[in-house]
């Protein structure tokens, strides 16, 4: 067990071993380069290995159960043992649970570790070991070979080339949120003014600071106001608007400076943890807090921060999930998560009842994220039509587009409040949701999110974290990594080409296997 993971999960055909298609002959077992040191470099880091494989040549009859056995025996004795193997012997006409890109064999392989699937990394080398990752909660890695197809290299959360890469990858995250020593905090200021999700997927870091300081105050925008009121372990909320950091900043003159000193010096904290994006410098901020007498300061800066900063982090890689970039931050500062926390996003709310409604909705913090009403307005009439109570929601200046997208078969529902939205989305059996602050809030209640990503920000970083989840829409569009705030490509091909199948088919993939949330409610 490691701070972040307790097990890698291996696909075996094209990741471990040479592929050879419907293979009985322990002879013909060849492994990939580098695949035994690999796996024996994560076995020392403590981690537990598993093997989760389609092999639907038994359900063909193109080999027998005593020939599979003596194939994975022949892997055993080339790369070392395994902690579980996993395997599902039916065809895809079975209609299993366990067929990749279900999520059956993940949930399997970590109860058999007595682990929870979003402790587990699957690393396989085509779209379904992804896809079984994601549907279980699970992080994967990508190792394409020659029959990977371009579109599920760019849909992939993490792309290595080699299975090396793949364990390198593996342990360079885990030494991320790892630090060296673990330090007392006093009263700690941590910052993070930025929106709602921005929030949410800081509060693992937020939680690893409060299990060692005395007291935590957040430092938040107007954006993320709301959601800040919703984390664990935060004692004190100061609201402010920085002007480097809110997307309509005022001009900045020595009035705004001083007020914002004296903001930062009546609060009185020891030290101060910045947290940002990768977009973002965490200096401007830095030279106010030294001004206002801040003792200790710790921020990710790629930038030279001569004096301002006292802990400077840095060579965070491109790409890692923001809930452990921000834990990174923490770590280097000496707050690691307390043992039994699983790093998920989470939020104070009393659980309600599970229930098998779904929740549309439809808006997005920025145009380019959203799907465009139409198509949303089919998806939803195809839910209803199969048989789903479906329930459409929206903030206070989206009731129009909520209320057009509901139609006539679905649900309006209004929550007040972000609150009450998060009540509405712990209930839910799934959620469907563009990548914007509400996919962050369902992954903090454990509901499983159908997930309409816009490829203009990386899905590895900013997609649904530790929760059951299937990501439709166009990976490799025009508006890839633009950052875009407004769609640049004519049509909005990204999302406009998602499907009611689509969307119905993720449905059906996601909401069987709920039960694995009861650790998130």
């Amino acid at each position: 067990m490691t701070a972040l993971y307790d097990a890698v999960l291996f696909d075996r055909d094209g990741t471990l071993v040479v592929d050879v298609p419907y293979n009985g002959d322990p002879a013909l077992v060849r492994p990939m380069p580098g695949a035994r040191e690999a796996l024996d470099r994560l076995r020392a880091a403590g981690l537990r290995l598993g093997v989760v494989t389609n092999q639907s040549g038994l359900a063909r009859g193109r080999f027998t159960r005593a020939q599979l056995d003596a194939v994975n025996a022949r892997v055993e004795e080339l790369l070392g043992p395994f902690d579980t193997w996993q395997l599902c012997p039916h065809d895809e006409r079975a209609g299993c649970r366990c067929r990749k890109p279900a999520p059956g064999m993940i949930e399997d392989a970590a109860g058999a570790l007595g682990t929870d699937p979003r402790r587990c990394v699957v690393v396989g080398d085509i779209g379904r070991d992804m896809g079984a990752a994601a549907a279980a909660g699970a992080a994967g890695v990508l190792v394409p070979t020659e029959v990977t197809l371009a579109p599920e290299i760019a849909a992939a959360p993490a792309v290595a080339g080699t299975v090396g890469a793949a364990a390198d990858l593996i342990l360079d995250r885990i030494a991320l949120v790892t630090p060296a020593e673990s330090r007392d905090g006093g009263h700690v200021l941590v910052v993070r003014a930025d929106s709602a999700g921005d929030v949410l997927v800081t509060g693992p870091a937020i939680r690893a600071v409060a299990a060692h300081a005395d007291r935590v105050t957040l430092l938040c925008g107007p954006r993320g106001r709301a959601a800040a009121g919703l984390l664990p372990g935060v004692d004190d909320i100061v609201e402010v608007r920085l002007p480097w950091i809110v997307p309509d900043p005022e001009p900045v003159g020595a009035d705004t400076v001083a007020q914002l000193t004296a903001t930062l010096a009546a609060i009185g904290a020891d030290q101060a943890v910045i947290f940002t994006s990768f977009h973002q410098n965490a200096l401007p901020l830095a030279l106010l807090l030294r001004a206002a007498g801040v003792g200790r300061i710790t921020a990710i800066s790629e930038d030279y921060p001569g004096s301002l900063l006292d802990v400077r982090h840095r060579g965070v890689p491109a790409g890692v999930p923001e809930p452990e970039r921000a834990r990174s931050v923490a770590a280097a500062a000496g707050f690691p998560l307390p043992p039994g926390d699983h790093g998920e996003l989470r939020i104070d709310l009393p659980a309600p009842p599970r229930g098998d409604y779904l929740v549309v909705h439809p808006g997005a913090s920025v145009p380019a994220r959203s799907c465009p009403p139409a198509v949303l307005r089919e998806i939803t009439a195809a839910l209803v039509a199969d048989g789903h109570d479906v329930r459409v929601t929206g903030g206070p200046d989206e009731r129009e587009l909520a209320a057009f997208v509901a139609g006539a078969g679905a649900t309006l529902a209004e929550p007040t409040d972000l609150a009450g939205l998060a009540r509405l989305l712990a209930g839910a059996a799934c959620t469907v949701v563009a990548n914007t602050g509400p996919a962050h809030l369902a992954a903090a209640v454990g509901t499983p999110v159908v997930s309409l990503f816009a490829p203009t920000v990386p899905y590895g970083q900013w997609g649904p974290y530790r929760v059951p989840h299937v990501r439709l829409g166009d990976a490799a569009a025009a508006c890839r990594d633009t950052r875009a705030t407004r769609c640049p490509v004519a049509g909005h091909p990204c999302l406009s080409t998602v499907t009611p199948a689509e969307v119905l088919a993720a449905v059906r993939t996601l909401v069987p296997y709920r039960h694995i949330r009861e650790m998130a409610a």
